[in-house]
This record gives structure tokens, C-alpha cells and sequence, in this order.
């Protein structure tokens, strides 16, 4: 058995840039997060305008000044698998500079930026609850954040949230819904040479790939963001064996929705779209709208100096939502280059977000 890792330090008086770099060459692939949890604890632990709270890997860090409205601003501190790219190193290309390695993107340069402001902002114009959780890219019964709104509903308590899923360091108001359907056919077995006594489940399912095929999905405004939807064939199982006509089939579909909708009406458009066929509903989540409406949300807009654009993929934002509390994403990186093996966060990005939050939280763009 290898050695345990030596305990990680971490210096949250660094530059973000720094501490990007010392969060990601800290590997905390999902189900392994507790030496960054351990290590952002301890760096917290001496900020006397903080309360730090820990649920198994999950840090909370929160203010208590006093102030009229509260912001949550979380982050989670996973990552998917590393594939060589990592540790970190910085490359330029076409005269932009990058810092290189697993989790640069998704999300630990929005984590760093995250955990400097905590600590250094000691008297911000609202009270503030940091968040930062563990195994989000995995299933979502394990989701840290999920898990502290079971076990400390009350840490939830805001008028506003921000999430740092990466953005291109603009503002993403709410995000898509998701389901994920099953759509089955049945036959008959017989074998190949003799085709004509059996019944192939799988050619059963060519009429719902052509309709899939022909479909064109809606975009779909809601409050004032439009929303591209999506229907998409993703998985197709079936067979026996080589020489066995099968008798049965799956096609997994799965449909991104906008954030009018409801999980139960997408659930409905869906079985209505393959009506005939038999249909089961295997895993959803609902979206959540934009919420940008409430003052402090478009304070927020104007100091990040951009117009606020859709999330089309689904998020934690929506853990948020359900709770009547409006969010957006908003962190350094491109989500194109999440989980790539490439993945790199453009650096000035980082430092825009840090700037824009701070800014914001502070009052100088109020």
C-alpha cells in the first residue's frame, strides 16, 4: 500500500493564481477530497469574522455581521478522473496564457478565487456563506451539497446565490432541466439463419431514431434568456449473440429542458413523444430559472460588466432554486474544456473574476 500523502498546506494570502495552482496539484478526484477539505479548514480556522463548519467533506465558512441580506457562494472541490495533465504548467497560445491541468476549469480556479475573498474580506456590504462541497461529478445521491441541504438546511438561508461553475468568467443565469429516458421494444428470439421465425427487437427501434432524427428542438425564452433545448438519442443496447435475432431492446434518450418547465411535464413529453413505444423515466432533475430579477442579482450583472446568457447544462444552481433562492454560475474557464484532457483556464480570467466579485461584495460597484 503506498504511503499516505504528507497534510496540505494551504496560503490563502497567495495570489489566486497560486492558489489555483497548489488546489489543483492536490488531486481530489471524487470520494477523495478529504486532504483539500482538511487543508481549506485549516486555512480557515484562524479568520476570527468566520464560522467554519464541516459535514464530512464539506466546508462552510460563513459571516454573521449582522447584515440585511445574505449571498451563498459555493463551489465544489472534485474533479473528475486525471489523465496525465496534471501537475499543473502554464502554455501560451496566441498571446493568451494558460494554466494547464485537471481541474484548472472545472472548478478549482473558481475555488481559489472563493477562498481568498473569504478569508480577506472581513467587513463586505452582505453577510456571506462560502460553500464548498464535495463529489459533484459523480452520482447525485452523493452530492456534498445535497447532503448539507439534508443535514443543515439551515446554512442554506440567502437572497442569493452564485455558484462557480465555469462560465468564460460571465454571468449564467440558471441552467436547463435533464431527464433521462428508456425507451424498450421486444421480439422474439430465433436464430440468424433463420431470421424469419424471430422478431428483432432492435430494428423495432428504427422508427424512434427517425423521429428523433427529423426532431428539431425548441429554444425557449425565460425571463428574458433563451434556452436551447435538446432531444438526443445517447445510448443503444441489445443482442445476445452473434447469431441470435434479439428480443429486446433499450435506447436511452436523454432531453434538456428549458427551465419553464417542470420535471413532471418534460417526463410528459417525452412518453408523448414515443407514444407506442414502451417508456420509462429513469433519472431526472429540475432546472432552474434565471432569477434575475431581485435587485441584488442584477447588482451582481452590472459589476461583472456583461450581459447576463443562459446556462444550457445543469447544475447545482437548481438546489438553489428549489429552495426560492435565485442563482447563477459564475467562475474563470471555458466549460468546453471541462473534463477535457486539455482542460486549461485562460489566466486572466481568474484574475477578472476575483476582481468582479470583490468589487461587488465590497460595494465599489454598487
Amino acid at each position: 500500500m503506498p504511503p499516505a500523502a504528507a497534510p496540505l498546506t494551504l496560503d490563502l494570502t497567495a495570489d489566486s493564481l497560486a492558489i489555483t495552482q497548489a488546489i489543483c496539484d492536490a488531486p481530489s478526484v471524487s470520494g477523495d477530497e478529504s486532504r483539500l477539505a482538511d487543508a481549506i479548514e485549516q486555512a480557515l480556522a484562524g479568520a476570527s469574522h468566520l464560522e467554519v463548519i464541516r459535514d464530512g467533506d464539506t466546508i462552510v465558512a460563513r459571516t454573521n455581521l449582522g447584515r440585511e441580506r445574505r449571498v451563498v457562494i459555493a463551489g465544489h472541490i472534485d474533479t473528475v478522473p486525471i489523465n496525465e495533465n496534471l501537475p499543473t504548467r502554464f502554455e501560451t497560445e496566441d498571446g493568451v496564457d494558460y494554466l494547464w491541468g485537471r481541474g484548472t476549469v472545472d472548478m478549482k480556479a473558481g475555488v481559489a478565487v472563493q477562498l481568498k475573498l473569504a478569508l480577506e474580506l472581513t467587513d463586505p456590504i452582505v453577510d456571506l456563506t462560502w460553500m464548498w462541497y464535495d463529489n459533484e461529478e459523480v452520482a447525485s445521491s452523493l452530492n456534498g451539497l445535497g447532503r448539507l441541504s439534508r443535514n443543515r438546511p439551515d446554512l442554506f438561508a440567502g437572497d442569493f446565490a452564485i455558484l462557480g461553475e465555469p462560465s468564460n468568467g460571465q454571468v449564467e443565469g440558471g441552467c436547463n432541466g435533464t431527464l433521462r429516458a428508456e425507451v424498450w421494444t421486444t421480439g422474439l428470439r430465433a436464430h440468424s439463419a433463420r431470421s424469419w421465425v424471430g422478431d428483432n427487437a432492435i430494428h423495432k427501434l428504427a422508427p424512434a431514431l427517425a423521429k428523433l432524427a427529423e426532431y428539431r428542438a425548441e429554444t425557449v425564452e425565460v425571463d428574458g434568456l433563451d434556452y436551447r433545448e435538446g432531444l438526443n438519442a445517447v445510448l443503444v443496447s441489445g443482442g445476445i449473440a452473434g447469431n441470435v435475432i434479439p428480443d429486446e431492446a433499450v435506447l436511452t434518450v436523454n432531453y434538456r429542458f428549458a427551465p419553464s418547465r417542470s420535471v413532471a411535464e418534460a417526463s410528459a413529453f417525452v412518453t408523448e413523444f414515443f407514444d407506442g413505444f414502451e417508456v420509462a423515466i429513469v433519472d431526472s432533475a429540475e432546472g432552474a430559472r434565471p432569477g434575475l430579477d431581485d435587485p441584488l442579482a442584477q447588482q451582481f450583472v452590472r459589476a461583472v460588466g456583461a450581459e447576463a446568457r443562459p446556462k444550457y447544462g445543469w447544475t447545482d444552481v437548481a438546489r438553489f432554486s428549489a429552495l426560492g433562492i435565485p442563482a447563477v454560475n459564475f467562475g474563470p474557464g471555458d466549460p468546453l474544456k471541462a473534463h477535457a484532457d486539455d482542460e486549461r483556464v485562460d489566466v486572466a480570467q481568474i484574475v477578472h473574476t476575483e476582481v468582479a466579485l470583490r468589487a461587488w461584495l465590497t460595494g465599489a460597484t454598487a
